[in-house]
Protein backbone atom coordinates (compact mmCIF):
# COMPACT_ATOMS: atom_id res chain seq x y z
CA UNK A 1 0.00 0.00 0.00
CA UNK A 2 1.63 3.50 -0.97
CA UNK A 3 0.76 6.60 1.10
CA UNK A 4 1.49 10.25 0.43
CA UNK A 5 2.48 12.67 3.49
CA UNK A 6 1.54 16.02 2.99
CA UNK A 7 2.95 18.04 6.08
CA UNK A 8 4.85 21.41 5.70
CA UNK A 9 6.99 20.74 8.44
CA UNK A 10 9.34 18.47 7.77
CA UNK A 11 10.31 17.08 10.94
CA UNK A 12 6.20 16.38 11.91
CA UNK A 13 6.44 14.29 8.65
CA UNK A 14 9.09 12.29 9.16
CA UNK A 15 7.58 11.50 12.49
CA UNK A 16 4.50 10.26 10.88
CA UNK A 17 6.21 7.93 8.82
CA UNK A 18 7.95 6.61 11.48
CA UNK A 19 4.80 5.86 13.38
CA UNK A 20 3.83 4.47 10.02
CA UNK A 21 6.15 2.35 9.76
CA UNK A 22 6.06 0.51 12.78
CA UNK A 23 2.55 0.06 12.79
CA UNK A 24 1.99 -0.74 8.90
CA UNK A 25 4.90 -2.45 7.05
CA UNK A 26 3.16 -3.25 4.79
CA UNK A 27 2.63 0.97 4.11
CA UNK A 28 5.00 2.82 1.87
CA UNK A 29 5.61 6.03 2.55
CA UNK A 30 6.60 7.03 -1.52
CA UNK A 31 6.78 11.18 -1.00
CA UNK A 32 6.24 13.60 1.80
CA UNK A 33 5.40 16.98 0.09
CA UNK A 34 5.63 20.48 1.80
CA UNK A 35 3.22 22.75 0.20
CA UNK A 36 -0.26 23.18 -1.62
CA UNK A 37 1.84 23.99 -4.49
CA UNK A 38 4.14 21.31 -4.65
CA UNK A 39 1.03 18.67 -3.64
CA UNK A 40 -0.82 19.85 -6.99
CA UNK A 41 2.37 19.35 -8.76
CA UNK A 42 2.80 15.99 -7.46
CA UNK A 43 -1.13 14.96 -8.16
CA UNK A 44 -0.26 16.33 -12.29
CA UNK A 45 2.13 14.12 -12.97
CA UNK A 46 1.64 10.67 -10.63
CA UNK A 47 -1.34 8.38 -10.00
CA UNK A 48 -3.35 8.66 -6.93
CA UNK A 49 -1.71 6.76 -3.91
CA UNK A 50 -3.84 4.44 -1.80
CA UNK A 51 -4.20 6.87 0.80
CA UNK A 52 -3.07 10.47 2.01
CA UNK A 53 -2.14 11.96 5.14
CA UNK A 54 -3.05 15.38 4.30
CA UNK A 55 -1.98 18.44 7.39
CA UNK A 56 -4.75 21.04 6.99
CA UNK A 57 -2.37 24.11 7.08
CA UNK A 58 0.47 24.78 5.12
CA UNK A 59 2.92 27.53 5.00
CA UNK A 60 1.34 28.40 1.17
CA UNK A 61 -2.04 28.18 2.02
CA UNK A 62 -5.08 25.94 3.23
CA UNK A 63 -4.75 22.25 1.90
CA UNK A 64 -8.33 22.19 0.56
CA UNK A 65 -7.10 24.51 -1.96
CA UNK A 66 -5.59 21.24 -3.40
CA UNK A 67 -8.42 19.55 -3.84
CA UNK A 68 -9.42 22.67 -6.36
CA UNK A 69 -6.46 22.40 -8.96
CA UNK A 70 -6.04 18.43 -8.20
CA UNK A 71 -8.32 15.09 -8.95
CA UNK A 72 -7.96 13.39 -5.65
CA UNK A 73 -10.04 9.84 -5.58
CA UNK A 74 -8.33 8.12 -3.01
CA UNK A 75 -8.71 7.98 1.29
CA UNK A 76 -7.51 11.07 2.55
CA UNK A 77 -6.85 11.01 6.33
CA UNK A 78 -6.56 14.69 7.52
CA UNK A 79 -4.26 15.96 10.06
CA UNK A 80 -4.80 18.85 12.36
CA UNK A 81 -3.60 20.80 15.57
CA UNK A 82 -6.67 23.63 15.95
CA UNK A 83 -9.35 23.71 13.40
CA UNK A 84 -12.75 23.00 15.37
CA UNK A 85 -14.56 23.64 12.58
CA UNK A 86 -12.95 21.32 10.15
CA UNK A 87 -13.25 18.52 13.06
CA UNK A 88 -16.63 19.23 13.06
CA UNK A 89 -16.95 18.57 9.42
CA UNK A 90 -15.36 15.41 9.41
CA UNK A 91 -17.03 13.95 12.57
CA UNK A 92 -20.36 13.43 9.83
CA UNK A 93 -17.97 11.85 6.72
CA UNK A 94 -16.10 8.26 6.57
CA UNK A 95 -12.85 10.01 6.01
CA UNK A 96 -10.62 9.88 9.13
CA UNK A 97 -8.48 13.05 10.64
CA UNK A 98 -5.46 12.78 13.33
CA UNK A 99 -5.39 15.42 16.10
CA UNK A 100 -1.93 16.46 16.61
CA UNK A 101 0.53 15.57 18.48
CA UNK A 102 -0.45 12.22 16.14
CA UNK A 103 -0.31 8.88 18.77
CA UNK A 104 0.38 5.43 18.20
CA UNK A 105 -3.59 4.42 19.26
CA UNK A 106 -4.89 7.28 17.24
CA UNK A 107 -2.90 6.56 14.07
CA UNK A 108 -3.85 3.20 14.53
CA UNK A 109 -7.23 3.73 14.66
CA UNK A 110 -7.07 5.74 11.16
CA UNK A 111 -5.11 2.81 9.66
CA UNK A 112 -7.71 0.15 10.30
CA UNK A 113 -10.67 2.78 8.83
CA UNK A 114 -8.58 2.58 6.02
CA UNK A 115 -8.05 -0.60 5.72
CA UNK A 116 -12.00 -1.29 6.07
CA UNK A 117 -12.71 0.99 3.43
CA UNK A 118 -10.06 -0.10 1.08
CA UNK A 119 -11.51 -3.85 1.32
CA UNK A 120 -15.45 -2.11 0.50
CA UNK A 121 -13.74 -0.56 -2.49
CA UNK A 122 -15.86 2.65 -2.01
CA UNK A 123 -15.93 5.39 -3.88
CA UNK A 124 -14.75 8.18 -1.37
CA UNK A 125 -15.18 11.15 -4.28
CA UNK A 126 -18.57 12.00 -2.44
CA UNK A 127 -17.15 11.67 0.68
CA UNK A 128 -14.03 14.19 0.01
CA UNK A 129 -16.49 16.66 -1.14
CA UNK A 130 -18.88 16.66 1.59
CA UNK A 131 -16.15 17.79 3.61
CA UNK A 132 -15.28 20.64 1.53
CA UNK A 133 -19.10 21.66 1.42
CA UNK A 134 -19.49 21.38 5.51
CA UNK A 135 -15.88 22.72 5.91
CA UNK A 136 -16.83 26.00 3.98
CA UNK A 137 -20.45 26.48 5.06
CA UNK A 138 -18.62 26.31 8.52
CA UNK A 139 -16.76 29.28 7.85
CA UNK A 140 -19.68 31.89 6.87
CA UNK A 141 -19.13 34.33 9.78
CA UNK A 142 -15.50 35.13 10.27
CA UNK A 143 -13.90 37.28 12.83
CA UNK A 144 -15.20 40.70 13.65
CA UNK A 145 -14.14 41.89 17.08
CA UNK A 146 -11.81 40.84 19.77
CA UNK A 147 -12.09 41.50 23.80
CA UNK A 148 -8.71 42.21 24.67
CA UNK A 149 -7.60 41.62 28.51
CA UNK A 150 -5.69 44.74 30.06
CA UNK A 151 -5.90 45.29 33.76
CA UNK A 152 -8.83 44.89 35.21
CA UNK A 153 -11.08 45.20 32.20
CA UNK A 154 -11.34 43.95 28.47
CA UNK A 155 -10.43 46.73 25.33
CA UNK A 156 -12.69 45.78 22.42
CA UNK A 157 -11.07 46.13 19.35
CA UNK A 158 -13.09 45.88 15.69
CA UNK A 159 -11.24 43.60 13.02
CA UNK A 160 -10.94 46.64 11.04
CA UNK A 161 -8.35 48.63 13.41
CA UNK A 162 -5.89 45.28 12.94
CA UNK A 163 -2.99 46.11 10.58
CA UNK A 164 -1.25 42.45 11.21
CA UNK A 165 -0.94 39.84 13.35
CA UNK A 166 2.43 37.92 14.44
CA UNK A 167 3.86 35.21 16.69
CA UNK A 168 6.77 36.26 18.91
CA UNK A 169 8.00 33.50 21.51
CA UNK A 170 4.99 31.20 20.63
CA UNK A 171 2.11 34.09 21.55
CA UNK A 172 0.08 35.83 19.04
CA UNK A 173 0.17 39.54 19.11
CA UNK A 174 -1.77 42.21 17.08
CA UNK A 175 -0.71 45.49 15.77
CA UNK A 176 -3.69 48.01 15.22
CA UNK A 177 -3.31 50.39 12.42
CA UNK A 178 -2.46 53.12 15.46
CA UNK A 179 0.81 50.92 15.88
CA UNK A 180 -0.67 50.16 19.54
CA UNK A 181 0.16 46.21 20.22
CA UNK A 182 -1.63 43.55 22.40
CA UNK A 183 -1.51 39.82 22.94
CA UNK A 184 -3.78 37.78 22.41
CA UNK A 185 -4.67 34.04 23.75
CA UNK A 186 -4.67 31.85 20.71
CA UNK A 187 -2.39 31.00 17.86
CA UNK A 188 -1.60 32.36 14.39
CA UNK A 189 -3.00 28.78 12.79
CA UNK A 190 -6.40 29.39 14.64
CA UNK A 191 -6.62 32.90 13.96
CA UNK A 192 -6.31 32.44 10.59
CA UNK A 193 -9.09 30.25 10.24
CA UNK A 194 -11.91 32.52 11.54
CA UNK A 195 -10.33 34.94 9.43
CA UNK A 196 -12.11 36.67 6.02
CA UNK A 197 -9.20 35.76 3.28
CA UNK A 198 -10.19 38.24 1.39
CA UNK A 199 -8.82 40.92 3.98
CA UNK A 200 -5.88 39.03 5.82
CA UNK A 201 -2.96 36.95 4.51
CA UNK A 202 -1.15 34.63 5.95
CA UNK A 203 2.71 35.83 4.31
CA UNK A 204 4.75 33.26 6.67
CA UNK A 205 4.83 31.09 9.90
CA UNK A 206 5.35 34.34 11.76
CA UNK A 207 3.22 37.10 9.92
CA UNK A 208 -0.79 37.81 8.74
CA UNK A 209 -1.27 40.80 7.15
CA UNK A 210 -4.18 42.94 6.84
CA UNK A 211 -4.56 43.83 3.27
CA UNK A 212 -5.55 47.84 3.92
CA UNK A 213 -2.26 48.05 6.05
CA UNK A 214 0.10 46.85 3.25
CA UNK A 215 2.01 50.23 2.16
CA UNK A 216 4.10 48.99 -0.71
CA UNK A 217 6.27 45.69 -1.70
CA UNK A 218 9.95 45.19 -2.30
CA UNK A 219 11.51 42.97 -4.01
CA UNK A 220 13.50 40.31 -2.32
CA UNK A 221 16.83 38.43 -3.00
CA UNK A 222 15.25 34.52 -4.39
CA UNK A 223 12.40 36.06 -6.22
CA UNK A 224 10.93 36.51 -2.32
CA UNK A 225 8.95 39.62 -1.85
CA UNK A 226 8.78 41.92 1.41
CA UNK A 227 5.70 43.41 2.45
CA UNK A 228 6.03 47.01 3.71
CA UNK A 229 3.04 48.30 6.35
CA UNK A 230 2.00 51.27 7.35
CA UNK A 231 2.72 50.45 10.61
CA UNK A 232 5.56 49.12 12.27
CA UNK A 233 6.77 46.18 13.03
CA UNK A 234 9.44 43.79 14.65
CA UNK A 235 11.01 42.09 11.49
CA UNK A 236 10.79 42.23 8.07
CA UNK A 237 7.55 40.52 6.65
CA UNK A 238 8.90 38.28 3.84
CA UNK A 239 6.75 35.77 1.58
CA UNK A 240 8.46 32.75 0.04
CA UNK A 241 9.26 32.36 -3.66
CA UNK A 242 6.29 29.94 -3.90
CA UNK A 243 3.95 31.96 -2.66
CA UNK A 244 4.62 35.57 -4.36
CA UNK A 245 1.99 34.31 -7.15
CA UNK A 246 -0.71 33.24 -4.39
CA UNK A 247 -0.15 37.24 -2.77
CA UNK A 248 -0.09 39.14 -5.74
CA UNK A 249 -3.46 37.43 -7.22
CA UNK A 250 -4.81 37.85 -3.39
CA UNK A 251 -3.74 41.29 -3.32
CA UNK A 252 -5.34 42.31 -6.91
CA UNK A 253 -8.73 40.29 -6.04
Amino acid sequence: MKALIIEDELIAGQNLQRLISQLADDIQVIAILQSVEESIEWFSINPNPDVVFMDIHLADGSAFSIFEKATISCPVIFTTAYDEYALKAFEVNSIDYLLKPINHKNLERSILKLRNLLTLKNDNTDMISNVLAAFKQSKIVYKSNFLIPYKDKFIPLAIQKVACFYSENKMAKIITEDNQTYNIDSSLEDLYTQLDPALFFRANRQYIVSHKAIKDISIWFGSKVSINLLINVPEKIIVSKARVTEFKTWYTT
